[in-house]
């Protein structure tokens, strides 16, 4: 099965926001399963819109796994590393997995020795630790059994945004063996537990609440994922650039750098600019793109100090070329480049400003002036550790073209266009009536 990384969030903030629930820093989830507590993990309402009890699984007791069946469905998982499954001699349950969020079962266990028949809350807690145990090998193993491994994907969250790999990157995240047991959260007549009936049980019962869009956030925040594989001098018609290249391991995406001068520092000129291969390279009238880039390598080969960052998988916003295309057939016909992705059911920015952090802290940049009219990708440095010390606007000049385009950006997308004209008498080309 193909696995794509993790979108980023369409407007990242603080935790809960997205849905008025008071969910728990992931740094509290971590404490309490290091500690030995379990906790609730709620993925996303357009996924499974699920909460499952977490508990790392060497922790497992009795008592624990007891309540753990009692509130829960009494199917219990073991998420653990890929890698960790195969040294286990845990093939997957089915050769063809058929599970329409790609949860990826194993052959189900019990403990080999210790356990009576497999089913008791004592005997599954004894199979759970076994799982989790650094020295345990196959033949300490029977199958099939009464536990449920499941193998989670490299990378975790980042890649597949499920309980299975949030479970794991929270164990390995608190210094435990990176294995929890898992159960989904039900009510008395079995039904699937709602959001708000999380919270309650949560706080009732003194768990953390994590989200794991929360956890991928925070993953994103405090961990470097790209790597700089090369560099050289890029003579350009503003003067000798350098390149230099990174790929981020989690997706595999290639982004670069053109610096000028010594980008390390404070106070250093700095465009993070989105690809955009219509504007950029085809020479579109339809946005400024492609002369905001040609502007800021300008003002930076003028200053003598500075750098562009430029983001792979941002073409139109995040949502990919052939999508801007098809959203684009909407603004013919005379939706604005908002309601055109909303439209389509897709976000309207989908773009995560983490990879130029990394490439400007790889740089050893600080604090930057940001040429930028976007108040989002100042908030997404900032959010993330690179200073903004001012925001330098980038106005090119409007064309019949993109100039409602323009609006658009600054009316709903709140980009600083003050600076620019743009009266609404001035027509509109690329709208037909």
């Amino acid at each position: 099965m193909s696995i794509q990384p993790v979108a980023a969030r369409a407007h990242p903030g603080v935790p809960g926001e997205r849905t008025g629930v008071p969910f728990d820093q992931p740094q509290r989830g971590v404490a309490d399963l290091a500690a030995g507590r379990m906790i609730v993990v709620v993925d996303d309402e357009d996924r499974e819109n699920e909460g499952d009890i977490v508990l790392a699984a060497e922790m497992a007791t009795a008592a624990n796994v007891g309540f753990m069946v009692r509130h829960t469905s009494g199917v219990l998982c073991v998420p653990m590393e890929e890698r960790r499954a195969d040294a286990l001699h845990l093939p997957p349950m089915t050769p063809v997995n058929e599970d329409s969020k790609g949860t990826a079962y194993t052959v189900s266990v019990d403990a080999a020795d210790g356990i009576g028949t497999g089913i008791s809350a004592a005997d599954r807690a004894h199979t759970i630790r076994t799982l989790a145990g650094r020295a345990t090998d196959p033949a300490d193993l029977n199958r099939p059994g009464h536990v449920f491994p499941l193998r989670a994907v490299e990378h975790g969250v980042l890649r597949r945004p499920g309980h299975t790999e949030a479970a794991v990157d929270l164990a390995r995240l608190a210094g435990l063996s990176p294995a929890c047991v898992i159960g989904e959260i039900v009510r008395d007549d079995g039904s699937v537990a709602s959001l708000p009936e999380l919270t309650t049980f949560a706080r009732q019962h003194g768990m953390a609440i994590v989200s794991i869009a929360d956890l991928v956030e925070h993953r994103r925040r405090t961990e470097r994922t790209l790597t700089r594989h090369a560099e050289a001098d890029l003579p350009t018609r503003y003067g000798s650039f350098r390149a230099v290249g990174y790929q981020d391991a989690v997706s595999g995406t290639e982004h670069v750098a053109l610096t000028y001068g010594d980008p390390a520092g404070d106070g250093v000129l700095v465009r993070v600019h989105s690809e955009c291969l219509t504007g950029d390279a085809f020479g579109s009238l339809r946005c400024d793109c492609g002369d905001q880039f040609d502007a800021a390598l300008a003002a930076i080969a003028h200053e003598g100090r500075g750098a562009l960052v430029y983001l792979r998988d941002h073409e139109g916003r995040g949502i990919g070329l052939t999508q801007k295309l098809r959203a684009y057939q909407l603004q013919d016909a005379g939706a604005d480049t908002v309601d055109a992705n909303v439209t389509l059911g897709l976000p309207v920015d989908a773009r995560d400003y983490a990879p130029a952090t990394q490439i400007l802290a790889d740089l050893g940049t600080r604090t930057v002036r940001l040429l930028s009219n976007n108040p989002a990708k100042e908030a997404g440095l900032s959010e993330r550790g690179i200073g903004v010390v001012s925001r330098q606007p980038l106005h090119t000049a409007r064309t019949e073209y993109n100039i409602r385009y323009l609006r658009t950006k600054r009316d709903r997308l709140h980009h600083h266009l003050a600076g620019l004209d743009l009266d609404p008498a001035t027509p509109d080309r690329c709208a037909h009536p």
